[in-house]
């Protein structure tokens, strides 16, 4: 289903179910609120993804997982019309991968295409090539290269294959197809610091050590002020590519913490 572009009023809508569900309220039923909301904005794949992606991170971090939310039987109930069936697969799919439970993340999206009553939309089979890639199953890249033949240049959709990459570290190619995927329009913006984040680990993968210190510092320096969790990660990989970069330098080791505030 397409959602209609210009219907009056409908950005507003869109903007307020977005703003109710990121603001994750203790009151369980905001899924299926949600759901309500998508439904009557007609919502297509692409505006679930906005919002069910946002709202799953954002209920993970206020310690309220979709996971304790929903069940699977939520996800591949036939009950649901197609709106609501989406809405409540792309939170609990999303939540999955955030949590990396990929062998879980791949079996429940399997499931759930020999239930759907129609194709999976190109999202979940972004979530499903996340799964595969994040356990370095060569098939993955299959289904990777099919999602970026539908995909264009939806932004979300490129961060979910991108995070496969990065989580499968024995992919063949791996971390140079990382890099290509990078470069995509949507992603090469020099500013996007889970991105370059990304970067820096396959950087660091092939060796290229000081490229991949470049665009760590690079996140850090775009990384939003308080996200104290994401500068944690960012700190971490800095940290290790100096310690390799030192050991395959055969150079003493590197003092991280002066120049990077912790």
């Amino acid at each position: 289903m397409t959602a209609p572009k210009h219907r009056p009023g409908r950005t507003a809508a869109l903007d307020r179910a977005k703003a109710r569900a990121t603001a994750t309220p203790v009151d369980s039923s905001w899924p299926l609120r949600l759901a309500e909301d998508l439904r009557a904005v007609e919502a297509d794949w692409r505006t679930s993804t906005e919002v069910c992606a946002d709202a799953a991170w954002a209920a993970r971090s206020a310690g309220r997982s979709v996971l304790t939310l929903l069940s699977p039987q939520d996800v591949t109930a036939t009950g649901h019309d197609p709106v609501t069936a989406r809405t409540l697969a792309h939170l609990y799919l999303s939540a999955l991968r955030y949590d990396f439970r990929c062998p879980t993340l791949q079996r429940l999206v399997e499931q759930l295409a020999q239930t759907a009553r129609q194709p999976l939309d190109c999202y979940t089979r972004a979530l499903y090539a996340f799964a595969l890639l994040g356990q370095s199953l060569p098939e993955g890249l299959a289904v990777m290269d099919e999602v970026l033949a539908k995909a264009g240049e939806h932004t979300k959709t490129l961060h979910v294959l991108l995070h496969g990459l990065w989580l499968g570290q024995d992919l063949d190619q791996g971390a140079e197809r990382l890099l290509a995927l990078s470069s995509q329009p949507a992603l090469a913006t020099g500013s996007d610091p889970i991105v370059l984040f990304r970067v820096a680990g396959a950087l660091r993968r092939l060796g290229r050590y000081d490229e991949g210190l470049d665009a760590i510092d690079r996140a850090i320096d775009c990384l939003p002020p308080g996200d104290t969790m994401v500068h944690a990660d960012l700190v971490r990989e800095r940290s290790l590519l100096c310690a390799v970069r030192d050991l395959h330098q055969d150079r003493p080791p590197t003092r991280t913490s002066g120049g990077v505030p912790s």
